[in-house]
């Protein structure tokens, strides 16, 4: 424990630069004491490391020194291969840098955990993208990377579900979020902060105008409450469903995880046949329409009324369309 800890300070020193006692101890979960002994401990072992006093004081270590990554462990080492994600990192321009960074970390690892790391690559692959969709084009994406990254305002013609469906937006841009192989800005526009569908940027142009990132803005938070909030949306009402062994199935691939959960969480015992009754919840009974069409005859609505009229009417439509 105490080794792992004092590899810890080495690479936070060498990553962060100069860091005070009490930064050390809050990042690592020691108290201030046991800083100051790991600091003897290191400089004992010839660590060239440095304390100065004083309002801007801390620790560091002398410019040049770099520590070896042997201190990793195995675990360690193949975690790092196995998140690596080649699709998303090719989408910002950077499949040849991650490439060249992993070559290099690999031959700074001994011989033992090198092995185990080409072993990850071999033998696992993560393909983000869901079935039943192309990639989406994005044009844009490298140029809202970069002003994330710099924090440069950008201005876009975006594409929207709502009327009107074409606006122009002056955004800044906090951060960018992949989630099942689409990739999501989140933005300040005027007063608020929103989450925008990077394939769904029309137009983009740079803007010479920085702004300042809010100091206590943490992406993954943000991510989870929209996520919650997202969830929160799609169950506006309630639908009661009849379904198929093979309608079970296929809502697994096909429609929203929450539907698929409330499924299997609600399905009574099944019948001679194989079918069972579940309730789901559904944002609204036009969205609801064209999502159980998906799943064709496998699926039949019991409640409310008017979802199961909506169903029946588009499926009156589609067969007057082929009867003529």
């Amino acid at each position: 424990m105490r080794a792992s800890r004092l590899l810890s300070i080495l690479l936070l020193l060498q990553t962060r630069g100069r860091m005070t006692a009490r930064e050390l101890a809050e990042r690592l979960e020691v108290s201030v004491r046991t800083i100051y002994r790991d600091m003897e401990s290191l400089h004992a072992a010839g660590v060239p490391l440095y304390g100065d006093a004083g309002p801007s004081g801390g620790y560091r270590l002398l410019d040049g020194y770099r520590t070896r990554l042997t201190g990793l462990t195995a675990d360690e080492a193949e975690s790092i291969f196995l998140a690596g994600l080649p699709g998303p990192a090719a989408e910002l321009g950077l499949g040849s840098v991650m490439a060249a960074a992993q070559l290099k970390l690999k031959a700074a690892l001994p011989e033992e955990l090198r092995d185990r790391a080409g072993r990850i690559q071999e033998r696992f692959l993560l393909d983000a993208p869901a079935w039943y969709r192309d990639r989406d084009p994005l044009p844009y994406l490298p140029a809202v990377a970069d002003a994330v990254w710099h924090q440069r305002a950008i201005r876009v013609r975006y594409r929207r579900w709502e009327a009107p469906h074409l606006v122009t937006r002056r955004l800044e841009p906090y951060g960018l979020v992949v989630k099942a192989g689409r990739w999501y800005v989140v933005a300040r526009s005027g007063e608020h902060v929103r989450t925008y569908r990077v394939w769904e940027i029309q137009e983009l142009q740079p803007l010479e105008e920085s702004f300042d990132r809010p100091g206590g803005f943490d992406l993954a938070a943000y991510w989870r409450e929209y996520l919650t909030a997202f969830e929160a949306r799609l169950r506006q009402g309630e639908a009661t469903v009849r379904l198929s062994p093979r309608g079970m199935r296929r809502m697994e691939n096909m429609m929203t995880p929450g539907m698929a959960r409330a499924a299997r969480e609600t399905a009574g015992e099944p019948d001679a046949e194989g079918w069972v009754t579940a309730v789901v919840p559904i944002e609204g009974v036009e969205h609801a329409v064209s999502e159980f069409l998906r799943l064709g005859p496998e699926v039949e609505v019991l409640a409310p009324a008017e979802l199961r009229a909506g169903i029946a009417a588009a499926a009156e439509a589609v067969a007057a369309a082929y009867r003529s």
